[in-house]
């Protein structure tokens, strides 16, 4: 019973974290393929996949960056 107060905790505590994670879909493809650093298209290494730059939102809409423009 003991060991039940210890594991039923540390079980739950787990499933939150695995739960509450974000999932990454940015690929090292991605940045091989446009020859970019992440920072390109992402505003930062630790926001939501949907927060993206300009050039970010192209990408997603193109699957390329070939035609885009950066503003100036």
């Amino acid at each position: 019973m003991s060991h039940l107060k210890v594991i039923l905790p540390a079980a739950i505590l787990l499933g939150g974290f695995l739960v509450c994670s974000t999932a990454s879909f940015g690929k090292v493809e991605y940045m091989k393929a446009t020859k970019k650093p992440c920072a390109y298209c992402h505003v930062d290494s630790k926001a939501k996949p949907k927060e993206l730059t300009e050039a970010g939102k192209f990408y997603a809409e193109h699957k390329s960056l070939d035609g885009y423009q950066e503003k100036k």
